[in-house]
């Protein structure tokens, strides 16, 4: 284990410190500074090494926590990124962007503050790029077998590194000119710059993966063309469709889904020009929606100079702390404060959205909403709290219900779930032979973490498909879920 007695010695959280608030929403640089490696080492020092390490099971991915904790503490850096990259690809991207349910499930959480977990897997990565420890790993051989991916997030860039490292050649097809899907053009500059995506993206082309951007399956090449072309194809292509919000004046302008936004301001950073590009300058801006993509919308909001930003969610705050029907080692849904929320704005809780109002150019002025009432475990807006909220801009963050799925269904006649996503077996299949799905386009909205821990089973499935077996590790099952009681 790390420290014996680290434990005790140390039972507070040290995390390393943010840029000042006025500072930093001059720019969409990242907000967290380089910690202290004293501060590092004493915080992976406090890993008790459990007898049952639940920050495993809180994983999906299951990384070897304890392991690499100790290796920090003892300053081995070079073995600890070993033990890293044995169970997680990207941990540049988990480290960053990863909401940590392993901290959840610390044991130490019991009684004191969770280690640093998230922290010093961040670091061990960043280290280990400073020290050139991060290198290509071609295949020894090469099996003479193809597969496309559809889809260059962090599913579709999982399932491709593993397949390539198996001796397969690979192609990663993604529509957009760039390479990256959501890490790319979701996920604000703030949060991870994209030379982080950059450096891993040229390790696999080191590595024999090919990349084909600007490419639309389904449109540019069919679907059933592709299967004609490879002997297996990975769908990565996430949940892209978003949940609406179909409530009067929903057509104003003005009024955007979240990710037209964020795309939009992504481009800019990236040195695009964009016309008439979404911008929350010398506006008041509403966002609905309290989930991460919400936060994402108020952080971009602040660095563009909104006048205002209040967020909006329909239900209850949570609470503090742990409510009693979730207790430890689940993760929890509590009260959380992003960065973004840190630099300003308005948060309002049980707020019902019930129409756009506009002004006479038919533009957005303003929402009416009411206050959100519990009826037989419903939420309806409660008569009389109606009142109107100014708004130049709204962004619509409410999360995202599936696939897109026009082609798929048509071109591969997959099914789907009655929750919107491809249907698959529990080895990634789908009824299409040759066919398997990854990531959000299988499993629905979730973490980055559940997407590169499906691409690196889903890899494993495919791997087994075209060769009769596999050495590739299979973290998790479709049907997983994480810790349950």
């Amino acid at each position: 284990m790390a420290d014996p007695t680290g434990f005790l010695t140390t039972t507070e959280r040290e995390l390393p410190p943010k840029r000042p608030v006025p500072v930093r929403i001059l720019d969409f640089h990242e907000v967290q500074d380089k910690g202290d490696s004293a501060v590092l080492r004493r915080q992976a020092g406090r890993c008790m090494d459990c007898g049952v390490p639940f920050c495993h099971q809180g994983c999906p991915l299951g990384n070897l926590i304890p392991e690499w904790n100790d290796l920090t503490w003892r300053g081995d850096g070079r073995a600890a990124i070993d033990r890293l990259h044995a169970t997680n690809n990207f941990p540049e991207f988990t480290g960053r962007l990863c909401p940590a349910p392993c901290e959840s499930a610390c044991v130490l959480g019991i009684n004191q503050p969770a280690v640093t977990i998230k922290q010093v897997e961040v670091s061990i990565i960043d280290d280990a790029v400073a020290n050139g420890w991060v290198e290509p790993k071609p295949p020894e051989r090469l099996t003479g077998k193809t597969v496309a991916v559809v889809g260059s997030g962090p599913a579709g860039l999982a399932a491709a590194q593993q397949l390539t490292r198996a001796g397969h050649t690979v192609a990663v097809y993604e529509r957009d000119d760039r390479i990256g899907g959501l890490l790319r053009y979701g996920i604000p500059d703030f949060k991870m710059a994209k030379h982080h995506l950059d450096r891993r993206l040229a390790q696999m082309r080191d590595e024999g993966t090919r990349f084909r951007a600007g490419v639309s399956i389904g449109d540019d090449i069919g679907w059933d063309e592709l299967r004609r072309r490879y002997d297996a194809v990975v769908i990565a292509t996430g949940a892209t469709v978003p949940r609406e919000l179909p409530i009067p004046g929903r057509d104003l302008h003005g009024v955007h889904v979240a990710m037209e936004y964020l795309v939009e301001s992504n481009r800019v950073q990236a040195g695009d020009a964009v016309p008439h590009q979404i911008s929350a300058a010398g506006r008041h801006v509403i966002v609905i929606g309290g989930g991460d993509t919400g936060a994402d919308c108020i952080g971009t909001a602040h660095r563009q100079g909104a006048l205002s930003v209040t967020n909006l969610a329909i239900g209850r705050r949570p609470g503090d702390t742990r409510s009693a029907d979730e207790p430890w080692p689940m993760d929890p849904r509590v009260f959380e404060v992003s960065t973004s929320h840190e630099e300003g704005g308005e948060r309002r809780f049980l707020a019902s959205t019930l129409e756009f109002l506009a002004n006479d150019a038919g533009e957005v002025r303003a929402l009416r909403v009411a206050e959100t009432a519990y009826v037989d475990g419903r939420r309806v807006p409660k008569p009389g709290t109606d009142e109107e909220l100014p708004a130049d801009l709204v962004l619509i963050a409410m999360g995202f219900t599936g696939p897109e799925r026009d082609t798929i269904e048509a071109q591969l006649e997959a099914s789907f779930t009655d929750d919107g996503a491809v249907s698959r077996g529990d080895d990634y299949a789908t009824e299409t032979p040759g066919v398997f799905v990854a990531g959000d386009a299988g499993r629905g909205q979730s973490l980055i973490v559940w997407a590169i821990a499906e691409g690196r089973a889903a890899a494993a499935r495919v791997d087994e498909y075209l060769m009769g077996e596999t050495a590739l590790p299979a973290p998790v099952q479709p049907t997983d879920r994480g810790i349950s009681l």
